[in-house]
């Protein structure tokens, strides 16, 4: 199957998916989820190629004058993602179908999702600037989707909103910052660019370009300021936050930065950018996660912490950095991933997620259990997991950074500690700690809505025993790719005795009293609360009402409701733009040509000049509509005196049908009278004449400007060779201007259908 093929199908089957589930009513889960198991397995089977080091490119032309192609690359990062998306998204779709049974929006949810992996695996395997920033905007769309699932309440609506402004104005920011990237070799091809990092990252545009790159990769991934959005996205559907918030969406600037790492990274700003605001990031997230008693909340600020470790393990760079971080990836991902999904069932099953009010539930749902205690001890760095190795590379690539290593590994170690206490307090707690009188005794959970939590868990389990069994298949091909060069990675869950595994023991002793004086910590932490004041999600509300009393102000000003006032501002401008540009241009040039006026054209105009003037200071609309009439038939006349008879016919037929129909609408108006004030009709007669005169210079100007040569000596040659016609007005309507003709006829045949419609309405008397 191609890549073009694996990302359409999403969007092919998400159209369908409503009418599967009208068919398949409770087990549209299981054959929806065929579809992202089946790409799976075409992804699996390219490991072998990809790990030795070939990549698979195809191209279709879509708009080439622009430089867009659907251009499709998969090397080792991009397959590490789509593995990811594929594995995660499958198990996601089967829990949904039990955990949202019966809701009324099941078939739409089964769409969204499809549509936002559609997006997401378009995303990771796009090769073309431009179609990165489609898919990019196409998650963020799919995402407000899935966000604002639950649209009756008012909170996923709001948290729905707020991700997508935030995201939103990142996804613009990727935009700038990809077309200045395009600009800087004229090429928009990913793969290209990539080879041309030096170029790059010495060109006057660089600095432009990273600072756009990197706003619209932290919008996305939720780096410090803009993380706020991601806890609030927790309104969302157990099945929504697991997928979007732990293994794809969040992880969308995280791939974005390993992208573009061989070609904008390596610079100094590069290095303290990405590790500072990830440092930051890492350390806020953590504590703000150890001040929630909601089990999502938790796991959302932990989530974001984790965000903030990958964002400062690229921003170091080193290729031990580059694995830390493919490695803390894969482990995030089936840990966080299965405490989500477990999370779901919890409060699906007991009626709350307040970890206050949890506990003892190992005896109510021993598979669940299991599934939450084995991905809360990954999540804790303990061995034999994934979540170990992982640790340990980031402890080992943080020391490897010798200047700036006491820094980098207290925070670190900082952060290790209290993920290690989150990760009991979400995932061992609310099993074997004593109950806190839950609303409701669970019943026996479906095997739909364990078994994917199970498999991530106990694939983080296998993973940390047996690494060897990825290390060089799938993480050697990624970290190359990264890096921009080969890289061998061999993973081991033992180095022996080293600064990284004191650095664990600390860890666990640590996290472990944290844990254990969760309550009391607790109270202290959330004292610190009062910065909340200036933290960046009550900055975002005091933004959205200032835009929003803007906007009210301004629409108070400009949409008064009044057409009168639209059209004299509309004709203002108008007027006062071109006679800047005809001022710009250097005014009218040429003469008139008044001399070789005959005096019946003199006449004919006075005429013309006249009936305008009635029509303005006539006292009544039957007058008035009359006099337009004379104006519009002496037009007629000129296109006659100048030979158009053709012209002439439709100018006659139009004006005919415009004064019946003015007739026709002025009779069922009120009578006439007077409303505008003297001042207001000085006001208009100034505009209007100010637009005429404006006009006419501008006829004139145009008059007097010859860009291409004539095109009549064409038509004068060719009318009786190629149009077979003698009359060459008629062979330019018919021939060589038929569309415009045609046109013509068509808003002929739409203006007599409105007379006759006229001509049939009888209006009742009030």
């Amino acid at each position: 199957m191609g890549l073009l093929i694996a990302v359409l199908i999403c969007f092919f089957v998400a159209i369908l998916a409503p009418f599967i589930y009208r068919l398949g009513r409770q087990y549209t889960g299981w054959i929806i989820a065929i579809l992202p198991f089946i790409l799976f397995g075409l992804f699996i089977n390219h490991i072998k190629l990809i790990s030795s080091g070939e990549v698979i490119a195809v191209t279709y032309k879509w708009i080439p004058s622009l430089g867009i192609n659907l251009s499709f690359y998969l090397d080792g990062l991009s397959l590490l993602f789509a593995l990811l998306i594929t594995g995660v998204g499958g198990l996601v779709i089967i829990y949904a179908g039990r955990y949202l049974a019966g809701h009324i929006f099941i078939g739409r949810f089964y769409l969204y999702i499809l549509l936002f992996m559609g997006a997401m695996l378009g995303l990771v395997l796009s090769d073309n600037l431009f179609t990165i920033v489609i898919f990019w905007e196409l998650t963020s769309i799919s995402s407000y989707l899935l966000i604002g699932f639950n649209n009756e309440r008012e909170e996923a609506r709001t948290a729905a909103l707020r991700a997508l402004l935030v995201t939103g104005i990142g996804g613009l920011s990727l935009l700038a910052g990809m077309i200045l990237l395009g600009l800087t070799e004229n090429g928009y091809k990913l793969s290209i660019l990539i080879n041309s990092g030096d170029l790059i990252r010495n060109h006057p545009y660089y600095l432009a370009i990273l600072i756009l790159i990197l706003i619209g990769a932290f919008t996305k991934s939720a780096q410090v300021p803009f993380h706020f959005w991601l806890p609030g996205a927790m309104e969302a559907p157990a099945p929504v936050s697991t997928y979007l918030h732990s293994a794809t969406m969040v992880k969308a600037g995280i791939y974005l930065l390993a992208r573009v790492s061989p070609l904008l990274g390596g610079t100094e700003i590069w290095f303290y950018t990405l590790t500072i605001v990830g440092m930051i990031t890492m350390i806020i997230g953590v504590v703000l996660a150890l001040q929630q008693h909601d089990l999502k909340r938790i796991l959302a600020y932990s989530t974001v912490s984790v965000l903030g470790i990958l964002t400062m393990l690229l921003g170091v760079g080193t290729e031990l950095a580059i694995q830390a971080a493919m490695v803390f990836l894969l482990g995030h991902a089936m840990y966080k991933g299965a405490l989500f999904l477990v999370a779901g069932i919890i409060d699906h099953e007991t009626g709350t997620r307040d970890i206050r009010k949890l506990g003892g539930l190992w005896k109510l749902m021993p598979m669940v259990g299991i599934a939450g205690i084995t991905a809360a001890v990954s999540k804790s760095g303990l061995p034999p997991t994934f979540g170990f190795v992982g640790k340990e590379l980031f402890y080992e690539s943080v020391i490897a950074v010798t200047w700036v290593t006491p820094l980098l590994t207290v925070a670190a170690l900082f952060t290790n500690m209290l993920m290690f206490a989150t990760a009991w307090i979400s995932g061992i707690h609310p099993f074997i700690w004593k109950t806190g009188g839950i609303p409701k005794k669970p019943h026996k959970t479906p095997f739909g809505m364990w078994i994917g939590p199970l498999i991530l868990a106990i694939m983080g389990m296998i993973c940390g025993i047996v690494p060897g069994f990825i290390d060089q298949s799938i993480f050697s091909s990624a970290v190359s790719a990264v890096t921009g060069s080969h890289v061998s990675v061999h993973l081991a869950l033992w180095h022996g005795f080293n600064p990284a595994l004191a650095l664990s023991a600390i860890t666990v002793a640590g996290g472990f009293c944290i844990y254990y004086w969760w309550y009391k910590i607790q109270r202290v932490v959330c004292r610190l609360n009062i910065v909340y004041k200036f933290m960046p999600d009550n900055l975002y509300k005091l933004s959205l009402n200032g835009l929003l009393q803007v906007a009210k102000v301004q629409t108070a000003i400009i949409q008064s409701g009044y057409q009168r006032y639209y059209l004299l501002t509309i004709f203002s401008v108008t007027a006062i733009l071109v006679s800047f540009m005809l001022f710009k241009l250097g005014g009218i040039h040429g003469s008139i040509g008044l001399h070789t006026m005959k005096f019946y054209e003199v006449a004919l105009g006075l005429f013309m000049l006249g009936a305008a003037a009635i029509a303005v200071l006539s006292s009544t609309r039957l007058a008035a509509v009359a006099a337009l009439g004379v104006v519009g038939y002496s037009m007629s006349l000129i296109y006659i005196l100048y030979g158009a008879p053709d012209l002439a016919v439709t100018q006659t037929l139009v004006e005919t049908l415009t004064v019946i129909l003015f007739v026709l609408v002025v009779y069922h108006l009120p009578r006439f009278s007077k409303l505008s004030s003297s001042a207001s009709r000085i006001r208009d007669a100034c505009v209007s004449l100010a637009c005429g005169g404006v006009m006419t210079a501008l006829v004139l100007k145009a008059g007097n400007i010859q860009f291409h040569q004539p095109i009549s000596e064409y038509f004068t040659k060719n009318s009786a060779l190629l149009g077979h016609g003698k009359n060459i007005v008629n062979v330019i309507l018919v021939d060589f201007r038929g569309f415009d003709t045609m046109g013509e006829i068509t808003v002929l045949s739409v203006v007599g259908i409105g007379v006759y419609a006229l001509l049939k309405l009888k209006i009742k008397p009030e």
